[in-house]
């Protein structure tokens, strides 16, 4: 309204965790797709993030937990899994967990292997304990919607000439 036109969004998603399971969807994958935590080599890992996006790498590493789906020996998909004590949604009574970085090698996509591992990865939050699941700051809320997650938060960048 005063100049400032939109030039980007994201968007903020959650879903309840509690009643949560993947079977509940259907997410066919191509044969021979395994879907676990990751244990290998993380230089491995940091050349299939940098694929995806090439500021990531620095986000993976020994330290954090990574659930990743692997096709022929191949990273196929990954994200890493974090619990969140303090973000938007917590309210001191719940347990929020989040799948971040998500992201799936170019040469895997539109194979439904990343919703299947980010459902997967759900329920591993679940196992934890967490009971909401916080996804952060995505441009691909349509994709996550296909899981039950909504959008509670839309923020917009705007840019003006000075």
């Amino acid at each position: 309204k005063r100049g400032y036109p939109a030039t980007d969004h994201y968007d903020e998603m959650t879903g309840d965790l509690s009643g949560f399971r993947a079977a509940d969807f259907s997410l066919p994958v191509p044969e021979g797709v395994a879907f676990g935590w990751y244990h290998g080599d993380f230089e491995k890992m940091r050349q299939a993030v940098a694929q995806v996006d090439e500021t990531w790498p620095q986000y993976f590493n020994e330290e954090q937990p990574v659930f990743c789906a692997t096709l022929n020996g191949e990273i196929a998909s990954f994200c890493a899994v974090d619990e969140w004590e303090n973000c938007l949604l917590s309210n001191g009574h719940n347990r929020v967990g989040a799948p971040g970085c998500v992201g799936t090698v170019p040469a895997f996509r539109r194979k439904g292997i990343g919703l299947k591992m980010v459902a997967l990865a759900c329920e591993e939050l679940k196992k934890m304990g967490c009971d909401t699941v916080f996804i952060h700051y995505t441009g691909v809320a349509h994709w996550y919607a296909k899981l039950g997650f909504r959008v509670f938060l839309t923020q917009y960048f705007c840019r003006k000439r000075l």
